[in-house]
């Protein structure tokens, strides 16, 4: 292949310092580097959003590879096609002039191909005595051959990004249609808790649905709608309990009433006395630890934790935990009271109530006892981060909104 030295545009056209960089990068193509021409079109097709390509200038790449006679792109090979506006229009199937010449630019400006004008900008072919050529002025195709691996990682990465919005996608029709029916169940039955609330969040999370979403906007709505799914389930299942037990005391206070045992009513007045004195919770059988929340959703909802992570940044549980450590000293949680947290809801879920308890720190005037407060709500089964993490997300989107 000739490297040559740099050379400029033709007539009016500038020169800028991305092309000096791209042409002295050419000339450095590691010898006997060898790809096919039609694998690295595909490629380049594939990844032609990230390229900031259309169709027609993927049309007018197809044509200039056309005029290269071999399959394969060689580092030791003539890589200048030198066709004619006609020829190429002609076979980019009719292209206008005027539009042919801006796909090539944006080929130009893509990093797909370099021009490489003669003195007097024809494009045109010299050939020495055996008929072989010598010099080309016309389109360097080289940089396909130099960027051939990083064109096959980004029609990966646009294949994986199409496959995860797919999934998103069918996930969030799922989830949409199981809070719905969730929704509308609990309301014609009668269950206990606030449906109608429920109900306009999930309304104002259907509403933010772009008419053409992204994957960042199918994600962060996805993760909103799991949240509220996980939230009505975990109130439908606290009712539940609720009705079991209230069952199961309806039943053992018969049985004691029918029982004839004269030892065991001698025992009855210490036995009411223990439950008197204990908490509900420890006489429910297997309480469940508070639930845990996908890492994504906590940090939107709460990104002020992620300046105390390590580094200025939290990457995972972990992280979140250590950072918890430094803000509860900063807010003035004792140790005790993070602790006793931390045994009631579990460490991640106690992590992410001093997140919320930081993201709200001007309307909490003591954050040690809102903590406990809260710890002693999770014992009585009275308190979900669900409901907290779904307010700091509205509103951080309200903010948001107002702020663009």
């Amino acid at each position: 292949m000739q490297s040559g030295n740099v050379t400029t545009p033709f007539g009016r056209r500038p020169m800028t310092l991305a092309l000096v960089r791209r042409q002295i990068a050419t000339a450095e193509i590691k010898p006997g580097k060898v790809a096919d021409k039609w694998k690295v079109f595909r490629d380049a097709s594939e990844a032609r959003e990230l390229l900031g390509l259309q169709d027609r200038s993927l049309a007018v790449l197809d044509a200039l590879l056309s005029f290269y006679p071999d399959n394969e792109l060689r580092q030791d090979a003539q890589l200048v096609v030198f066709p004619s506006n006609a020829q190429l229009a002609l076979r980019a199937h009719g292209i206008a002039g005027a539009t042919l010449r801006r796909h090539l630019a944006l080929l130009v400006e893509a990093g797909l191909i370099m021009r490489k004008d003669s003195a007097n900008g024809k494009r045109y072919a010299r050939k020495d005595r055996t008929g072989e050529i010598e010099t080309a002025f016309g389109f360097d195709i080289s940089p396909l051959l130099l960027r051939s691996e990083e064109l096959a990682g980004m029609a990966q990465q646009v294949a994986a990004d199409r496959a995860a919005f797919r999934r998103a996608k069918e996930n969030l029709t799922i989830c949409r249609r199981d809070v719905r029916k969730l929704i509308t169940a609990a309301i014609e039955e009668g269950a206990s808790g606030d449906w109608k609330a429920i109900e306009e969040i999930y309304t104002g999370l259907v509403s933010r649905i772009p008419r053409s979403p992204s994957l960042s906007n199918v994600a962060s709505i996805l993760d909103e709608m799991e949240l509220l799914q996980r939230e009505a389930v975990s109130i439908l299942e606290m009712q539940q309990k609720d009705e079991n037990i209230s069952t199961n005391a309806a039943q053992n206070e018969r049985h004691i009433q029918n029982s004839k045992s004269e030892s065991f009513n001698e025992f009855e007045p210490l036995f009411r006395k223990e439950l008197a004195a204990k908490p509900v919770d420890d006489i429910r059988p297997n309480r469940e630890p508070i639930r845990t929340f996908p890492l994504g959703t906590v940090l939107r909802a709460c990104p002020e934790i992620a300046m105390y992570g390590p580094g200025g940044a939290i990457g995972g549980w972990r992280d979140l935990m250590s950072a918890a450590i430094v803000v509860r000293s900063m807010l003035g949680i004792s140790p005790s009271a993070y602790q006793e947290a931390c045994e009631a809801m579990g460490s991640e879920s106690a992590a992410v109530a001093v997140a919320c308890i930081l993201e709200r720190e001007g309307h909490i005037s003591s954050p040690g006892g809102y903590l406990r407060d809260l710890t002693r709500k999770t014992a009585r089964g009275e308190f979900s981060l669900g409901p907290m993490l779904m307010a700091l997300l509205r509103g951080n989107g309200a903010d948001n909104r107002r702020a663009g």
